[in-house]
């Protein structure tokens, strides 16, 4: 599996509303940052799937569109369109750290 193929396993789960297949994407080790902070927002896979159970695959409307997608050695950045989060939809970039074809570590940073 290719760096890129993990994150766009976990792409597809995401739009699927599919949290197994999601969360088979991650290391157990996981750490998650919404930017610009220096500490992590989500740390292990346990809060991972806590956080999507409940505040996103329970939203029918949520849809991720991806816009482009660059990779970098093990490192995947993805610009995004996030629709059924509020009324217009939420641009957004994620970078994802691959390590043995699990997503370790993810930043996101919005507008």
């Amino acid at each position: 599996m290719s760096v890129k193929s993990s994150v766009q396993a976990q792409f597809e789960a995401y739009n699927a509303h599919d949290i197994e297949a999601f969360m088979s994407c991650f290391s157990d080790e996981f750490k998650g940052y919404r930017m610009p902070t220096e500490t992590p927002s989500t740390i292990g896979k346990a809060s991972l799937r806590e956080f999507y159970v409940n505040h996103r695959f329970n939203n029918p409307a949520l849809k991720a569109e991806l816009i482009s997608r660059i990779v970098l050695g093990n490192k995947v950045f993805d610009h995004e369109l996030i629709h059924g989060l509020s009324p217009e939809p939420l641009e957004t970039v994620a970078v994802f750290e691959v390590k043995d074809n699990l997503i370790s570590t993810a930043w996101f940073y919005l507008p």
